[in-house]
């Protein structure tokens, strides 16, 4: 009569003999080669796991060659999936615009010709071209925010907008 009766590990009782006798073999052999932050139970249960997903192919006898074997290899694949994690993560990613590097820098010099610009303007300037400009706030608004009449805001905006246009270049009212 045969030693053993089962061709494969399918047959759940089989299967839980099988987990039971060599889970903690796997889980060892894993933490001992490879140290505890390379998360061992995690890969000795993928390995059950793909046991049982390939149980049709694998029989009782070379059920623990197959657990080892592919216990060790989730373990090997998972450590060159965090090397590349860690090259990328160390790498500084480029920035690339596609912007001609003299636009850049007379973008850069029209920008702090612009903060410039702004602080020159009174406060009252300053507060009413930006709350209008910037914000977006209607002229009704910003008088009644500041407690002053439509005409002063007017006046304001317009005389911010003839010191802008006179200290900036290229300057254009909209």
């Amino acid at each position: 009569m045969e030693k053993n009766l089962h061709k494969d590990v399918c047959q759940p009782s089989v299967y839980e003999k099988l987990y039971r006798s060599l889970s903690k073999d796997v889980h060892n052999f894993l933490y001992y080669k490879f140290g505890a932050d390379a998360e061992p139970a995690d890969k000795t249960q993928e390995a059950f796991i793909k046991l049982w997903e390939n149980c049709k192919k694998v029989s009782p006898e070379k059920a623990k060659a197959f657990l080892f074997t592919t216990a060790s290899n989730l373990m090997l694949n998972s450590l060159k999936h965090k090397k590349v994690v860690l090259k990328h993560q160390q790498q500084n990613p480029v920035s690339h615009t596609g912007e001609d590097p003299e636009f850049i820098m007379r973008t850069k010099e029209y920008y702090q010709q612009y903060q410039e610009a702004l602080a020159s303007l009174t406060e009252e300037q300053r507060v009413a071209f930006t709350l209008s400009k910037i914000e977006g706030k209607k002229q009704a608004e910003i008088a009644e925010m500041l407690g002053v009449t439509k005409k002063v805001v007017e006046y304001r905006i317009y005389s911010a907008f003839a010191v802008l246009k006179e200290r900036l270049e290229n300057f254009r009212t909209k």
